[in-house]
């Protein structure tokens, strides 16, 4: 406790406890907070540093306590009993603490949201990380202005049930309904509520970044009243069930080999295997020998047999070989980076492939190579 008492100065403790005037209680308590925050402390150093602290926490003058919470804000060393006293204090006590403070619980910080009014709900919603507890407590208390910026919150995890909470509260507040479609990730029910709510622009995003159910594709896709159009490339290049998403379009007789050439040429390879085997009436795995045998009799055969037109062979066959020809770099923003290569190496090589599909395939090679550009400079800045 040596080297405790002679950083905190029998002075500047009495200071803290009898200084005439809160301004220089408050310049004592600055000081004692830092000594304690940058000070290594044994177990009995924390319980005098602990009860330094309460000491601050009782203090009559707001500029005491706020100059407490400022300065360890952020600091586990406070005890839990000086955090919950501080979150109930005056705002600017309180919302430094309710910010950062690493000594709530989960249930402290739920409690709070239940309990602790807008300004509060607020300030928790900024903390850099949200457990599901907390989150589901801001889905069901929180007000507006809070559950829009929890929404935004990277850091902040939501359950699926939390997210359809928060569109049934708030299906009206545009605000709110655009911070939950740019999460970086929405479950597949929540987008597809989304769709229908949301303004034009973050309709698009909504499409054009997240999955949707191959029923709502089709639907957008083939409505020409709707406000957005939908990539059926896109979407089955995003969906986790290829195999049902290749189906439902066959079902509804849209597998057809305009998409599954520009499908081939983005680099989405397993939906050509699945949409070739739907179409030939052969399993997925004796397609795949097919399409990938290395000799030049496979892949025409499962082509034939898919009744795909002979005029677009070649251009398949184009597909094929760039695809066998490229590897992944394994490095960030894999994905893109290589279906920008895929489309620059397909529409360089001859092929036969439809004024329509080439036009296509160009405009997405366009848009392929400057968001590949944008993630640069994002990576870069």
């Amino acid at each position: 406790m040596a080297t405790t008492r002679a950083a905190l100065t029998e002075e500047d403790i009495r200071t803290l406890v009898r200084g005439a005037t809160a301004d220089e209680r408050a310049a004592a308590a600055q000081k004692l907070c830092r000594t304690i925050d940058k000070t290594p402390l044994g177990e009995d150093e924390r319980t005098l540093a602990a009860e330094i602290l309460r000491i601050m926490a009782a203090d009559a003058a707001e500029l005491v306590r706020r100059a407490l919470a400022v300065s360890l804000k952020d600091s586990p060393l406070v005890p839990r009993d000086v955090a919950l006293k501080l979150a109930r204090d005056v705002e600017s006590v309180a919302l430094p603490m309710l910010s950062f403070s690493p000594t709530f619980t989960d249930d402290d910080l739920a409690e709070i949201v239940r309990l602790g009014g807008p300004v509060r709900q607020l300030a928790i919603a900024k903390r850099p990380a949200l457990s599901r507890k907390v989150t589901d407590a801001i889905a069901e208390h929180g007000q507006e202005r809070a559950v829009a910026t929890a929404c935004s919150n990277d850091g902040a995890d939501f359950a699926e049930r939390s997210l359809q909470k928060v569109v049934d509260r708030f299906e009206t507040s545009e605000r709110v309904l655009a911070a939950v479609a740019y999460r970086r990730v929405l479950p597949l029910s929540v987008t597809e509520r989304l769709v229908r709510m949301v303004s034009d622009q973050v309709r698009d995003h909504l499409i054009s970044k997240h999955a949707l159910s191959p029923e709502t594709a089709l639907e957008l896709a083939m409505s020409a009243s709707e406000r957005a159009t939908v990539d059926l490339v896109d979407q089955a290049g995003r969906t986790a069930d290829v195999k049902g998403f290749v189906a439902h379009l066959a079902q509804a007789q849209q597998l057809t080999a305009s998409l599954l050439l520009r499908g081939l040429a983005q680099g989405h390879m397993t939906f050509f295997e699945w949409g070739v085997a739907e179409l030939a009436g052969v399993p997925h795995h004796r397609t795949w020998l097919m399409i990938h045998d290395a000799g030049p009799l496979g892949l025409r055969a499962i082509y034939e047999r898919a009744g795909l037109p002979a005029r677009l062979f070649p251009a398949f066959r184009a597909g094929v070989d760039t695809y066998h020809s490229m590897e992944f770099d394994g490095g960030a923003r894999d994905r893109e980076r290589f279906q920008e290569r895929m489309l620059q190496r397909f529409l360089t090589q001859p092929q036969a492939a439809g004024r329509e599909d080439v036009e296509y395939l160009i405009d997405k090679m366009d848009s392929v190579s400057k968001a590949a550009r944008k993630g640069a400079i994002r990576e870069s800045a």
